[in-house]
Order: structure tokens, then C-alpha cells, then sequence
């Protein structure tokens, strides 16, 4: 999978950290970061995170080939 964050919609609310740390968190000066292509095993906290997000921000997207 591949997820990919808008990051001049983001506002970092941070709900996508909450629902999937294992993708997302943020720097030391409060700038999200995230892993671009997580573990398919993760793909359900992937897309909760999208869901989540107040701004809709993220896209989850197969792996391409």
C-alpha cells in the first residue's frame, strides 16, 4: 500500500496518529511524519487514519506494481 498525506491540507489534528501510530506521528517541532509504504498487514489502521481525518488528508492507495 502506499499512503500519501496532502500536507497543505494538513492541519495536524493528529487523529490520524491516535488511530495508527504505527504510520504516523509527529517531529520534534510538530510536523507530521509517516511511513509512505507501511506493511499491507496494516492496511485497516491505514485506513481508519484516512477515515479520521478532519481535513481528509491522507490517501491509502494499493502498492504500485
Amino acid at each position: 500500500m502506499r499512503i500519501t498525506v496532502d500536507m497543505n491540507l494538513c492541519e495536524s489534528h493528529g487523529q490520524c496518529v491516535f488511530a495508527a501510530p504505527e504510520i504516523f506521528s509527529f517531529d520534534d517541532e510538530d510536523h507530521l511524519t509517516y511511513e509512505a509504504t507501511p506493511s499491507d498487514a496494516l492496511l485497516g489502521k491505514a485506513e481508519k487514519a484516512a477515515a479520521v481525518c478532519p481535513v481528509r488528508a491522507i490517501t491509502v492507495s494499493p502498492a504500485a506494481s
